[in-house]
């Protein structure tokens, strides 16, 4: 219960704050550095090491792309058939698709299955929902768009220097290293933060602001990514016997809200900025309600 006010409690916050304007404009990107450049490489290094090379380490990364593949998928040739337009259909491909599975996924995976479940959270973000934001959502705003072409290269480079990226690399490395005491204090102190800061930005970004010309694609891509998404990563489960804690915390984490940053990116190309923005908004408040009966389904 303590974890769940935390989460309510910290994004209320953030949505106060920005509706009263008491943080400059700027904030939520600051914040968002915080966690990316110091809170999120010091749990990946806390948890990372803890796991040990067997079968249950590569479920979450199959299940994250499977799950993307299909969403994106689906939502192509939905928006194909209800012959939406190319800024609504790009846009769709991305907050439809990519999920918060770091910002949300930790510390609502955390309160369902506790500490020992980070480890698997970090694989699927790192090396399925980050990988893909870098490289399928620069592919999708770029060519909905049409306002840059896509770079290899910088693409490639920005995986490789991205900060969690560099430190789950080295956390791989160290798998089954026991850290000293003092070693294992400042990670924590450091990793702890990622929950308040970040949730607390993700209550300035949020968004509800939805024309009615949008309401159908709103609700197609809600529901693509709020429940097919998690029953296509049920099903995948179920066809390979996969019913372990990677398991498990994968399915959640394929039932996680729409990212922010995908969001972020779709307005910044100009991909119906104001669909996006809703979408991101309802769809975060509305995955605590669907996460929790997911939970409950699958446990």
């Amino acid at each position: 219960m303590e974890n769940f006010a935390l989460i309510f409690v910290a994004i209320f916050v953030g949505y106060i704050v920005n509706q009263l304007q008491l943080l400059p404009k700027d904030a939520p990107n600051i914040l968002n550095q915080f966690v990316i450049y110091i809170s999120l490489p010091a749990m990946v290094l806390l948890q990372i090491p803890k796991l040990s090379f067997s079968s249950e380490v590569f479920i979450p990364i199959v299940l994250a792309w499977i799950v993307m593949s299909i969403s994106a998928l689906l939502i192509f040739f939905i928006s194909k058939k209800l012959e939406f337009s190319r800024e609504v259909t790009g846009a769709l491909m991305l907050v439809g698709v990519l999920g918060n599975t770091s910002f949300l996924g930790i510390p609502i995976v955390h309160a369902y299955f506790g500490e020992t479940a980070i480890p698997h959270v970090l694989m699927y973000d790192q090396l399925g929902a980050f990988i893909a934001l870098a490289t399928y959502g620069t592919f999708i705003a770029s060519y909905y768009s049409n306002t840059s072409e896509i770079n290899i290269k910088i693409i490639t480079f920005k995986i490789l220097t991205f900060p969690p990226m560099i430190a789950l690399a080295v956390a791989l490395m160290l798998m089954g290293t026991t850290f000293h005491p003092a070693v294992i204090s400042v990670l924590s102190s450091f990793a702890d933060t990622i929950v308040p800061i970040a949730l607390v930005a993700v209550g300035l970004q949020l968004q509800f602001k939805l024309p009615n010309q949008y309401v159908k694609p709103f609700s197609i891509s809600l529901f693509v990514k709020l429940v097919l998404a998690p029953l296509v990563a049920y099903g995948v489960c179920f066809v390979f016997s996969w019913d372990n804690q990677a398991s498990l915390v994968s399915i959640m984490e394929s039932g996680m809200g729409p990212m922010i940053t995908a969001g972020v990116v779709a307005s910044m190309a100009g991909l119906a900025p104001r669909l996006s923005s809703a979408i991101v908004g309802y769809g975060t408040l509305l995955s605590f309600l669907t996460t929790a009966v997911l939970f409950k389904l699958i446990v």
